[in-house]
């Protein structure tokens, strides 16, 4: 007569096994969270200010990025300020006779607004379609110039993949000081919480992902 023992044996392993997945699983809910809760600190670096022989601003996010390099101007960081030029919309209206003034001429006029001379504003070419051109134009104007550093201003969510981006697209060919804009109402700690910041959250980490892979993913409409 059976006392029920060989049956207990086969269960036990059965047990542990449950056990063990059940805290596989736990412990993979807990890095999602701790990831979800801290993806929107972890997109925001910044460097140390120091004095540099321009500050680029990118496209985007007017007035912000323009209303900070204004300010970095007026504190003496750099003696020039730089702005790249957009491809679109403008080409396509352009196509469609359809004046359009560019982004940069508005960022010019925030430039102004805020104390810059007009003199001190140059506008870079060619024209961009995304980050990393803006790199590419940005260190290009670096390799004319004796004083080989630039400050970049953008938005706080989208420091880190500018940093990866310089690193990738313009390494050895001068040194980036990456700031975010201090008037950006980006909230890293609450990202969730509105359209605008998730947004934010969600193209910078598909952007960085695409920017670790190589960029194999490329821009729907390359500038001409």
């Amino acid at each position: 007569m059976s006392d029920g023992s060989s049956s207990d044996v086969a269960i036990l392993p059965r047990e542990r096994g449950r056990r063990g997945l059940l805290a596989v699983c736990l412990g993979a809910s807990l890095i999602a969270v701790v990831c979800f809760f801290g993806v929107g600190r972890w997109l925001v670096v910044e460097d140390p200010l120091v004095k540099a022989r321009a500050i680029a601003v990118l496209s985007g996010n007017m007035p912000v990025r323009a209303m900070e390099a204004a300010k970095l101007y007026r504190e003496g960081y750099a003696p020039e300020i730089w702005l790249t030029h957009s491809a679109e919309p403008g080409e396509t209206l352009a196509e469609m006779g359809i004046p359009y003034a560019g982004e940069d001429y508005y960022n010019m006029q925030v430039l102004i607004h805020g104390g810059v001379p007009q003199g001190a504003i140059r506008v870079l070419e060619p024209p961009i379609v995304n980050t990393g051109d803006e790199m590419n134009v940005i260190a290009t104007a670096l390799a004319g110039e004796s004083e080989r550093s630039v400050i970049i201003v953008t938005t706080k969510a989208h420091t880190r993949r500018v940093r990866l981006l310089w690193r990738r697209v313009a390494a050895g060919r001068g040194m980036a000081i990456v700031r975010a804009a201090s008037d950006d109402p980006y909230n890293p700690g609450r990202w969730w919480r509105n359209t605008g910041d998730a947004l934010d959250v969600v193209r910078e980490v598909l952007g960085l992902a695409n920017a670790w892979a190589g960029q194999p993913l490329r821009p729907a409409h390359p500038a001409k």
